[in-house]
């Protein structure tokens, strides 16, 4: 059945690249890939974010992993944005067995950059103030470069540099790195460890307490 559900995944993934085009990619995640860091069954259009069938999950299907399945929702029309710089417009659909669980993720990121431009420059002409915008999260090209931005993130959220950082501040950056799937990622807990000079046992421990403080919210 899951089989059946894949290829029915690719054919609807060729099928919505080449109704929008070239600047439309989609992706299949399989969920219950063997290998973790090779969830991309299917690709269209791979020259968007630069990916192939056998690449690894981005931060969302990496979440997904590690998440509740009766958390996980789909998400829909948010801002993503490749290594090179292009700005995609992006939704995540999850798909799920017979019994609930998510199986396969269905992506859809099309680059918005030349609408983007064109919007910028019609702003010149029309904004009266500025307004906020939010910054988009960045797809990564392998498994490597999305434990780097997780790490990174977990420093923004902190809001301080790691030389600083007290305890406390160093459980909470591992508690979201632990909630954001970094530790399904292979020999990962050793470049945590190294990132914040700590030891594998503290790692451990430092794990705990996140998650005893974590339950206790």
């Amino acid at each position: 059945m899951h089989e059946q559900e894949i290829d029915f995944l690719r054919r609807l993934a060729r099928g919505v690249a080449v109704q929008f085009g070239s600047n439309c990619e989609v992706v299949v995640h399989d969920l219950r890939a063997k290998d973790p860091e090779s969830t991309i069954v299917a690709i269209e259009n791979g020259h968007v974010s630069g990916r192939k069938v056998g690449d690894g999950p981005s931060n969302v299907v990496l979440k997904a992993l590690r998440s509740d399945p009766k958390k996980l929702h789909d998400k829909l029309a948010y801002l993503t944005k490749t290594e090179d710089g292009k700005i995609l417009k992006s939704s995540t659909i999850f798909f799920r067995d017979e019994k609930g669980e998510p199986s396969a993720i269905f992506a859809i990121n099309y680059d918005t950059t030349l609408f983007l431009a064109l919007q910028n420059t019609l702003k010149d002409f029309t904004a009266l103030e500025d307004s906020p915008t939010n910054t988009p999260e960045t797809i990564p090209h392998n498994v490597t470069d999305l434990l780097e931005e997780l790490i990174e993130q977990s420093v923004r959220i902190v809001g301080k540099p790691v030389a600083l950082m007290t305890k406390e501040d160093k459980v909470k950056a591992i508690g979201f790195l632990n909630d954001s799937g970094a530790f399904l990622v292979t020999k990962s807990g050793q470049k945590i460890c190294n990132y914040f000079g700590i030891s594998k046992y503290t790692l451990y421990n430092y794990l705990d307490e996140a998650k005893a403080h974590s339950q206790g919210d």
